[in-house]
């Protein structure tokens, strides 16, 4: 990976894309130090450092902090990556939508600006949300203008990262919302381990436990790479036809079905859906009532330990399927492939390729359901063992690696054109 980017840098049009993947990950974190206008800094901190801030501590690490020091850009990236999931959603559900995909790339650019302005939407949703709802007690406002700021701030904040992320992709490395998010986690990771290597001088957490901290660290790593790069390849082989004096076809070639075809969505629907009862106790002021929620549906309690763990499972391996499904529709597949001249060998054409595909699919879901069920779980299992902040897992590691890999990919494609053999060694 290393010589990768050092003979990328050799090239100038990859060295200017380079820079400017840097220089706007550097006003992003620029931006990440701003206030928000008329909130109380020690206020927002008090209310975040409290018994509730499980709920949103998976959100303030991947924004790098904004949100528990509520910045501009506090409500990070997050509006635009909900809109995109609803939008494809809808895709499938409504005919204009889906007509509108397969326009090629006038219908790419449309249902990009459709999926801009529901981020806005969703942003200025949560924006009021959170400033009047979780952080009401720390708003300094008086008046409506003054309140319009506040609100106007994070949704503009909002906007100028999904540009960011818009010119990245053009003009930079790689996809430039994965790398947004990739920069908010990593600026978390050194005061992660400031605060473990805290806990541990002060006695409240065991060195023991540091130790394995890092072994495991190094394992979460090589499982997430094994889990991202895992394929299984379905050879295909397209019969020869003759079009006027022209022989066409004849070549082998193979289907790569991915273990983690649907990446890390599966997490972010389970942990929205798990997150609904802790965040009905932040905005209920009856305290029986929040502390029965506290107890038993968040990770607060044994109990509610017990039952979050299984849910977040369930409800991972239910999405996995379900998401797997709208991404790799097997009867279209199936359909293309018999258009196109195609068959698996040994497989006839039509739907006993169909239900060959759905098959293998459903082999390679589950473990790969299973693997993300025990990365989402592991932080809060190790947690509640060590004491230490354990952020190193799940749904950051899959993020993490996955945008290292895309980006070395990216740049590995870039050198082939140019001749630089990169990873490929003979």
């Amino acid at each position: 990976m290393i010589s990768t980017f050092r003979n990328a840098w050799k090239i100038p049009n990859l060295r200017k894309k380079m820079i400017f993947t840097l220089l706007m990950l550097l006003v992003y974190r620029l931006g990440s130090h701003i206030p928000v206008p008329y909130m109380n800094a020690q206020v927002v901190q008090k209310l975040f450092n409290g018994a509730n801030q499980s709920v949103f501590a998976l959100i303030d690490l991947m924004s790098g902090g904004s949100l528990s020091n509520y910045t501009i850009f506090a409500a990070n990236i997050y509006p635009y990556i909900t809109a995109s999931i609803v939008l494809q959603l809808l895709t499938i559900a409504i005919p204009s939508l889906e007509a509108l995909a397969k326009e090629g790339e006038t219908g790419r650019k449309t249902i990009a600006k459709y999926t801009r302005y529901l981020a806005i939407v969703i942003a200025l949703v949560q924006a009021l949300g959170y400033s009047f709802g979780f952080f009401g007690k720390a708003v300094m406002a008086t008046n409506f203008i003054e309140k319009a700021v506040v609100v106007l701030s994070i949704v503009a904040g909002t906007a100028f990262l999904i540009w960011i992320g818009e010119q990245i992709t053009e003009h930079g490395i790689g996809n430039g919302i994965s790398i947004i998010i990739f920069a908010g986690i990593v600026t978390r990771f050194p005061k992660d381990i400031a605060q473990s290597i805290a806990l541990v001088k002060a006695g409240r957490a065991n060195p023991i436990f540091l130790a394995l901290f890092l072994l495991i660290v190094i394992g979460i790593i090589f499982f997430v790479v094994t889990l991202n790069e895992g394929e299984r390849r379905i050879p295909v082989q397209y019969a020869k036809r003759v079009v006027g004096r022209k022989m066409y076809g004849g070549q082998s070639t193979h289907i790569p079905i991915k273990v983690l075809m649907t990446g890390v969505m599966p997490m972010i629907f389970a942990s929205s859906i798990v997150a609904i009862p802790a965040t009905f106790a932040m905005f209920t002021r009856n305290e029986s009532t929040k502390n029965f929620i506290l107890k038993y549906f968040t990770t607060q309690g044994t109990v509610g330990t017990i039952l979050y763990i299984v849910l977040t499972v369930l409800l991972i391996v239910f999405f996995t399927y379900f998401y797997t499904s709208i991404q790799f529709n097997t009867v279209e597949y199936s359909k293309q492939m018999q258009q196109n001249g195609g068959f698996i060998p040994g497989i006839r054409s039509g739907k006993p390729t169909s239900e060959y595909l759905q098959r293998t699919v459903n082999r390679l879901v589950f473990p790969g359901a299973i693997a993300l069920a025990i990365l989402a779980i592991l932080p809060i299992l190790l947690n509640k063992i060590s004491g230490l902040p354990f952020a190193f897992g799940g749904t950051s590691m899959i993020i993490v690696v996955g945008v290292i890999l895309e980006t070395t990919r990216t740049l590995e494609q870039q050198l082939l054109m140019r001749h630089y053999k990169g990873f490929l060694k003979k």
